[in-house]
């Protein structure tokens, strides 16, 4: 808004304007700043509202009855704090990106679908305490559906031409070392990390396995994500660090010059994303003051869902899916923990491999304190995501 605004009065009116609020670099500090600020601000109020309406966090001790005495005390803490963080990202998106962007578009609808999904879970949560919330199939479903249309749109020229309104939401122009590439190709190519070029590139019939990725990556992405926020600023603090490192990659895939060095696609716009990772990363840093151990607020499944969504899709747009795998390393850990714990109870007469899942329960059930996990989490995490920036000069 602010941006558009500018643009006016610099266009339109004649007005000069600082040229420095037409950088990339200037507008992510700027939304990353406008997110923690208003994350903060508004914590106590919105934090005492909770209280008020009585939304607090059940425990789970069926599974995992030991869990219910370590973390006696977080029951009746307030959740669904993912509506702060949510609301602060997008009035940041709002004020600081360009609207008539279309990556600015699939962030917004990205945001807004898997908070309402998470929230719906979480309303089911509270309403009814002896439930799971939202049925797992349902929930997949409904991932997969918005990594359907993702996919629709990156695949089908037509649906890209559809979603276009005049000068508003046309589709990037993407380039691969001066050669301009169609959207579609653009979207078909797999890279890894530490390899310059890509490792295989669908096409004809197989362009439908690259569909299902899209929509496997999205729903992965959200999923691990909800799995990790179990402990008193973990998934936040790890979302932090991630979300930096795929605004990094944005930011650098915006430039021309510095993707050509990289060895990496130039894709206009994509500070786009950067200018939105980062806000997404001001209001992940603005509600762990809040969500540090003791947690005042929980983010709920409205937050876990929609920023794991978030960074999956951001992760598509940049292709840089594997490079989100190494960077948020620490996801695809839980999320194998318990795939794998489900696996052996099922197919081994109910023996488990770990003591509780996620795998983060599993260190607190050896005794480890909570502050200990999550602190030591944090750090390889931060290790990965070293790692994965690496990967881009080492390529």
């Amino acid at each position: 808004m602010i941006y558009l605004l500018l643009q006016y009065l610099h266009e339109e009116l004649g007005l000069k304007i600082p040229a420095a609020f037409n950088y990339y670099s200037t507008r992510m500090m700027l939304s990353a700043l406008t997110a923690l600020v208003l994350s903060i601000f508004l914590g106590p109020r919105f934090i005492k509202k909770l209280y008020e309406m009585k939304i607090g966090q059940t425990i789970r001790t069926e599974e995992c009855p030991l869990l219910g005495a370590l973390h006696q005390k977080k029951k009746d803490t307030p959740t669904m704090g993912g509506v702060l963080i949510l609301f602060s990202m997008i009035v940041s998106m709002l004020l600081w990106m360009d609207l008539k962007h279309v990556f600015t578009l699939i962030l917004l609808i990205t945001t807004l679908f898997f908070g309402v999904l998470g929230g719906r879970d979480d309303y089911l949560k509270l309403k009814y305490r002896n439930t799971k919330g939202l049925a797992g199939r349902k929930k997949l479903m409904f991932q997969g559906l918005l990594g359907a249309l993702l996919a629709l749109y990156l695949l089908s020229p037509g649906f890209a031409s559809f979603v276009q309104m005049g000068s508003w939401f046309a589709p990037p122009l993407v380039k691969d070392q001066q050669e301009v590439i169609s959207l579609q190709e653009y979207a078909t190519r797999f890279y890894l990390p530490f390899f310059k070029d890509p490792i295989f590139v669908f096409s004809g019939a197989f362009i439908i396995l690259a569909a299902l990725w899209i929509m496997f990556v999205v729903t992965g992405a959200s999923n691990a994500v909800n799995l990790t926020d179990g402990l008193d600023g973990l998934a936040a603090g790890c979302l932090l660090m991630v979300a930096a490192c795929l605004a990094f990659v944005a930011f650098v895939s915006n430039h021309s010059q510095l993707a050509s060095y990289l060895n990496i696609l130039y894709i206009e716009g994509s500070g786009e994303i950067a200018i939105y990772l980062c806000a997404f990363a001001g209001a992940c840093l603005g509600f762990l003051w809040y969500n540090g151990h003791p947690a005042q607020v929980f983010m709920g499944d409205t937050g876990s869902l929609s920023l794991g969504g978030v960074i999956g899709v951001s992760s598509i747009l940049l292709r840089r899916e594997m490079l989100l795998g190494v960077v948020g390393g620490i996801f695809v850990a839980e999320a194998l923990s318990v795939i794998l714990q489900v696996g052996s109870y099922k197919l081994r007469d109910k023996k488990r491999i770990f003591l509780c899942a996620p795998l983060h329960h599993h260190f607190e059930y050896q005794g480890w304190p909570e502050t200990k996990v999550v602190i030591r989490f944090w750090i390889v995490g931060l290790l990965l995501a070293i790692i994965g920036l690496a990967s881009l000069k080492l390529q």
